[in-house]
């Protein structure tokens, strides 16, 4: 156990380690890929010096204003995203229970529509922040015993994100046809017209939300063994569970106000880090790295495959999150656990 200051314990597993390693090797890696490729990228002997604030030209132009800001986008709204489904699922003790499965991200993204509509002065953060938690304290009105129920949390959200998609798409179709394009490709997850500002409101959602999620790990690890047993060790579920899926809110708010609603990070980054990793919890900093890492290939797969060429990133995620989905939902009925 790794302990920082007097109230943050962090769990430390070596297999943990080395994974949280490789995986920032892999976004390194994925990153220069990103900058370098394609008939805009840097060439790779130059992108040192170009980092460390050598660049001219052209390249000063693809890392300040066309890559760079999406490809920073992409790293932390994906670190988001990993983040908020670990809170999520660790706390839910479903791995199903995921913002975007749930219908917060869909909330997010209604939020923004109606704000765009009706509040026009209102920054896009906020009303994300809105509608994603307008949308996780319906399914715990819904459900009539908050999260704690796997299955009342998936039906109560696939009502839930019905209602927000509705939402959507009346803005959409009916009030705002002349930007009902950018509006579809951004409620569809896109990282295409990422800027400074998407950069300065992701980082410091990390900056904030990280260190907070850091402080509850001991606590949502003791959940795991049910309410009863972490109460007895002097946890209180409800606070901790409380906080964690507000923290998990504002996480997904965050990435959707700088992406969209990108679907299927939130669930897959904690389930991929926890399987690698060979844990039986959800460890907080390899999903968040996970998530990283996705969001980057998929961003990096939609510059330069021919095939994805120009779509949204929210596109490919889609695709491969649902297979994931499909899978998990079988593998968690053969074991009886919906």
């Amino acid at each position: 156990m790794l302990r920082l200051g007097a109230r943050v314990a962090v769990p430390f597993r070596l297999n943990a380690l080395v994974y949280s390693l490789a995986t920032i090797l892999a976004i390194l890696v994925a990153s220069a890929a990103t900058l370098t490729m394609g008939r805009l990228g840097v060439p790779l002997a130059e992108l040192p010096s170009a980092l460390l604030g050598g660049a001219e030209g052209k390249t000063a132009f693809v890392l300040e204003r066309l890559r760079g800001p999406r490809l920073a986008t992409a790293i932390l709204a994906g670190a988001l995203l990993g983040l908020s489904g670990a809170l999520f699922q660790t706390v839910t003790r479903n791995p199903l229970g995921s913002p975007d499965v749930i219908g917060v991200g869909a909330g997010a993204g209604a939020g923004v529509a109606v704000t765009s509509l009706y509040f026009s002065g209102v920054p896009t953060p906020v009303g994300a922040a809105l509608g994603a938690g307008a949308a996780a304290l319906t399914i715990h009105v819904c459900t009539g015993s908050g999260f704690r129920s796997p299955t009342r949390t998936i039906i109560a959200g696939i009502g839930v994100a019905a209602a927000a998609y509705a939402v959507t798409q009346y803005v959409v179709s009916a009030k705002l046809r002349d930007a009902a394009a950018q509006l579809a490709a951004y409620l569809v997850g896109s990282l295409n017209a990422a800027s400074l500002q998407d950069v300065l409101v992701t980082g410091g959602a990390v900056a904030l939300i990280l260190p907070a999620a850091m402080t509850l790990t001991r606590g949502m690890h003791l959940l795991e063994m049910g309410d009863e047993t972490a109460a007895g060790l002097g946890t209180n579920p409800d606070r901790t569970r409380s906080l964690a899926i507000t923290l998990s809110v504002l996480a997904a708010g965050a990435a959707v106000a700088a992406a969209g609603p990108v679907s299927f990070v939130a669930l897959t980054a904690p389930q991929i880090a926890k399987r690698i990793v060979r844990s039986a919890d959800v460890g907080v900093l390899p999903a968040v790295l996970t998530g990283s890492l996705l969001l980057v290939v998929a961003d990096l797969a939609a510059q330069q495959l021919p095939l994805a060429a120009g779509l949204p990133v929210g596109v490919l995620t889609l695709g491969v999150g649902g297979i994931y989905l499909g899978y998990l939902l079988l593998s968690e009925h053969s074991k009886g656990r919906l």
